[in-house]
């Protein structure tokens, strides 16, 4: 992974996974409580190099109509979120790379639109926890490779992918996952052509070049020591995630379509990787995926990388067919 390595550590700050722990953490979070935790060992959790809100949050952005966007490469990935009686709204991966969190409101529900580079994870949460309306933003610190957000409100520690909180006054409030999906530009734009999408945010960064060119090529993936997963599955390679359970990317390219354990996934060609080549609409095809219950309507799942899987899910089930 060495030829890896410069590409990366250009964004991450050439971090080193040295031990740290709440002493060493306190001056610049004085209002978490690290007492209380899920964490076994605070060895999990890394740097991932930038401090916190290094990589700063995105909160009420502003949207364009689909029409009036030239930028995105039609191949491009966007998530996509579709809330009944209301205007589509897209969020390009290009602004996600270097934000990583977009705090939203979508017809009155805040929503927050994460996605993390380093395991391909893209997931639209409901921010509303008992009654409060929390604002994420990004802490800095990874754990099994993955972003551990942070909220404003109480200071706890959330990991991204699983929606939960796990350092902090909420740890163990689960985040409710609202269904949302990555389809490149151009399926949006043709599908929604009065659709709104995220216009380009006000910070000075390479919108639209990815930084970790050529990551989901890798053999291990960044500042993670846990177990490979199982069956011969590669580290990087895609699966799709619906509740526990993981499909393998490979084997829904390959069928097209899969209905089995009450959903039905489905796979289109047409979709650029973001985590390929330097220019992110260049990348090769990984194509799109919908997920749907037996009445057709969308569910909330994850594209992720399969070490994510299995570090989160060890004990989820591989969905590798017959």
């Amino acid at each position: 992974m060495r030829w890896l390595v410069p590409t990366i550590c250009l964004w991450l700050s050439c971090a080193s996974p040295l031990a740290a722990g709440p002493d060493f953490w306190r001056h610049e979070w004085p209002l978490t409580d690290f007492t209380i935790t899920t964490v076994d060992s605070w060895t999990e959790i890394l740097s991932g190099g930038p401090p916190k809100d290094g990589i700063p949050a995105l909160s009420d952005p502003g949207f364009i109509t689909a029409g009036d966007e030239t930028r995105l490469d039609p191949r491009e990935p966007v998530i996509t979120l579709e809330r009944d009686g209301e205007t589509a709204r897209a969020y390009p991966v290009r602004y996600l790379m270097w934000h990583e969190i977009v705090n939203d409101v979508v017809g009155g529900v805040p929503v927050a639109v994460t996605f993390c580079p380093l395991c391909n994870s893209g997931i639209t949460f409901d921010r509303r926890v008992g009654g409060r309306v929390l604002s994420f933003g990004v802490s800095g610190k990874l754990r099994n490779s993955d972003m551990v957000m942070y909220d404003r409100e109480t200071q706890s520690w959330w990991q991204q992918a699983v929606g939960q909180a796990i350092v902090g006054e909420l740890t163990g409030t689960t985040l409710t996952a609202l269904p949302s999906w990555m389809e490149s530009w151009s399926e949006f734009r043709d599908r929604r052509p009065g659709g709104l999408v995220m216009d380009q945010p006000d910070f000075p960064r390479r919108y639209g070049t990815n930084p970790y060119r050529s990551y989901d090529s890798a053999a291990r993936p960044f500042l993670y020591s846990g177990e490979n997963p199982p069956h011969g599955i590669a580290p990087l390679a895609r699966v799709v995630r619906v509740g526990d359970r993981a499909w393998p990317l490979t084997r829904l390219r390959a069928a097209g379509a899969i209905s089995e354990a009450g959903v039905t996934i489905g796979w289109v060609a047409g979709q650029a990787s973001a985590l390929d080549t330097a220019e992110i609409g260049q990348g090769r095809d990984v194509g799109t995926i919908r997920v749907r219950d037996t009445n057709g309507r969308d569910l909330a799942h994850d594209v992720m990388f399969a070490f994510a899987f299995h570090a989160f899910w060890p004990d989820g089930t591989w969905m590798l067919g017959p």
